[in-house]
This record gives C-alpha cells, sequence and structure tokens, in this order.
C-alpha cells in the first residue's frame, strides 16, 4: 500500500482506502494550492471532504437537504481507563438494516404507485446510515423526480406507524430487529467495570424505541432506560399539527449525536474526549464519532469498508469480543 494522503490530526490515508482526492471542494469553496489548502480528500461516499493544510484540517459535510457544514479535525488517542462507551444503534446494538432500507422501498413504491418496486444494490449505500429525509431525498432524485420529499416522508411514516405496531403486537415482519451477537456479554462487562455506556442512533424515538424495547425482550436484559447512561436518537418528527424536534439536519456524519450523548448525557468534558470510545458499523457514524473529537472503533456487518472510511478508525474489529480486547 502506497500513501494517498496526510490528513492532519488524523494521518495518512492510503491509497487502498477507497478515499478519493479533489482539487476542490463540492461546493467550489476551497481549491488545493489556494489559501494554504495543501490537499482535498473525500471519503469513498462522498459524503465528506478533508480540507488538508500545514498543520490542521477542516471536514465538509454535504448535506441532501442543503445545508452542509464545516467542522475543525481533532487528534484523538485512546488512553486508558476507558471512562465511557458510546453505541450506535441500527447494525451495531442490533441487526435492522435491512428492515429500514425495506421501508423506503415500499416508501418510494407508493410514490410510484408500483408495488412491485425494487431498490438496487446499488442504491444500498445512499439509503442507510443517513437521515430518513436524506435518504428518501436520494429515492425521489433517482426514481421519482416529480415527487417530493415531504410527499415521501409522508408515506414513509405511514408505512413506519403500521409496520412498528404490527411488531409491538406481535404481528410483524419476522427477525426485523435481531440482536448482534455477543452483545449482552459485552455490555454487561463494561456495567461490571463501571463504565457509562450511551446508545446513540440518528433514527428518530418513533423507530428506535421499538427496536431498542424488542432487542431487551429478547436478551431478558430488563428496561433499557434502567441499564443505559443516556440514550440520544434524533427526537421526534416535524408533521402538520404538532411540533418536531431537531434531528433531520444534524444526523451523522455530523458530529452532534455523538458529541450531546457525552458531554450533556454522560457529563463527560471535552478534555476527557479520549477516554471515550464510539463504536460504529457505518461509515456516516464513523465520520461522526470522529469530528465529535472521541477515539473510533468500527465493527465490521456495515458498510465501512465499502464507505472508505476503514482508516478512520483506530481499530477495527469483526465482533464485541474483540473489542473487548481492545478496550478493557
Amino acid at each position: 500500500m502506497n500513501n494517498l494522503v496526510n490528513i492532519p490530526k488524523i494521518g495518512d490515508i492510503t491509497d487502498q482506502s477507497g478515499f478519493k482526492l479533489l482539487e476542490t471542494t463540492s461546493n467550489g469553496e476551497f481549491a488545493v494550492g489556494v489559501n494554504g489548502v495543501n490537499a482535498i480528500a473525500a471519503t469513498g461516499d462522498g459524503k465528506v471532504e478533508f480540507v488538508c493544510f500545514e498543520d490542521k484540517s477542516l471536514a465538509f459535510v454535504n448535506s441532501g437537504m442543503g445545508y452542509p457544514a464545516y467542522y475543525p479535525i481533532h487528534d484523538v488517542e485512546m488512553k486508558k481507563p476507558i471512562k465511557a462507551v458510546l453505541m450506535d444503534l441500527d447494525g451495531t446494538t442490533v441487526r435492522s438494516e435491512d428492515f429500514w432500507i425495506w421501508i423506503i422501498e415500499k416508501t418510494t413504491a407508493s410514490l410510484l404507485e408500483n408495488p412491485k418496486f425494487e431498490l438496487e444494490e446499488a442504491d444500498i449505500p445512499f439509503v442507510s446510515g443517513h437521515s430518513v429525509s436524506e435518504h428518501l431525498t436520494y429515492c425521489c432524485q433517482k426514481y421519482c423526480p416529480n415527487k417530493t420529499v415531504e410527499e415521501a416522508r409522508h408515506f414513509y411514516f405511514e408505512h413506519t406507524h403500521f409496520e412498528m405496531n404490527e411488531i409491538m403486537e406481535g404481528r410483524g415482519k419476522p427477525n426485523a430487529f435481531t440482536p448482534t451477537e455477543g452483545i449482552s456479554e459485552f455490555l454487561y462487562k463494561l456495567k461490571e467495570q463501571e463504565i457509562k455506556i450511551g446508545l446513540v442512533t440518528s433514527g428518530l424515538y418513533e423507530k428506535a424505541w421499538p427496536e431498542i424495547l424488542d432487542a431487551f425482550k429478547t436478551l431478558d436484559m430488563g428496561d433499557p432506560n434502567d441499564f443505559y447512561d443516556a440514550i440520544i436518537t434524533a427526537g421526534f418528527p416535524l408533521r402538520k399539527g404538532s411540533p418536531g424536534t431537531l434531528g433531520e439536519l444534524s444526523p451523522k456524519p455530523h458530529p452532534w449525536l455523538y458529541a450531546e450523548t457525552a458531554r450533556v448525557g454522560l457529563g463527560i468534558e471535552f478534555a476527557d474526549r479520549n477516554s471515550v470510545v464510539g463504536i460504529e458499523d457505518s461509515g456516516a457514524g464513523v465520520c461522526s464519532i470522529r469530528l465529535a473529537g472521541y477515539p473510533t472503533i468500527g465493527i465490521g456487518g456495515g458498510n465501512i469498508y465499502e464507505s472508505g472510511t476503514q482508516e478512520l478508525c483506530c481499530h477495527y474489529c469483526e465482533s464485541f469480543e474483540e473489542i473487548s480486547n481492545v478496550i478493557l
């Protein structure tokens, strides 16, 4: 492997990483060789672009909804003893991505009035790991450009309400939510070591909470509210006639969900961030943890490799047993 680029505060990125070198940022604001910019490199999925200067970097996070943002990159170094572990929900704690991709597929089928519609394999990186609105924006642009995201959201929540109610009543899609192998043993080990645990998801509350409840019921682990030290979701969706909460424009790969879980939910100062570890299976999640300033552990089974974000991880493991050996 050869070095593709050095990103200050992150390190060397190899030519096998999936990263792509750019001459300018996608919004045209920065260009290589201008105003001290040495290089610009994007993750393989193009969701985050790193603007490299002599001794610092900025991360430019694109937005499917038209609200991108820049974030500074911080040095990270995992320091033991670990005080807290922040964990993703979908794909990390619970295997559920296939279910939510299916809901996106059903939504697009409703927009097209074609019940036989199916997503393509090439669509998968764009309909998982980000916000609902970004998933739906992608599908509208590709499959039904005459439809709006607002129309798509109507169908999406209609399908979600129905399917989640079916699951809670015991009639839903089989194996929609399956606890990841080894998750209960891992969580109990953290508890034994008195390590704080935060659960973090870009999913809206009405999506995430039934998943968590279902997983804890399957594992016979009691009430998740009692078990976790903090749970942060993307909140409640904005609908006509009722207030929503912030979440659709600030999901992963933006840093805010992880930052809020650690700083507000667990009370850990930013200065102590290297004693906090984040665990993710998606490229968007890896970037979110990294931009929040925390050491990042990737776990297999998601799209980290495909999104070109594996080299942003401090460690990459295939199981929770491996992760235990890294952090405990």
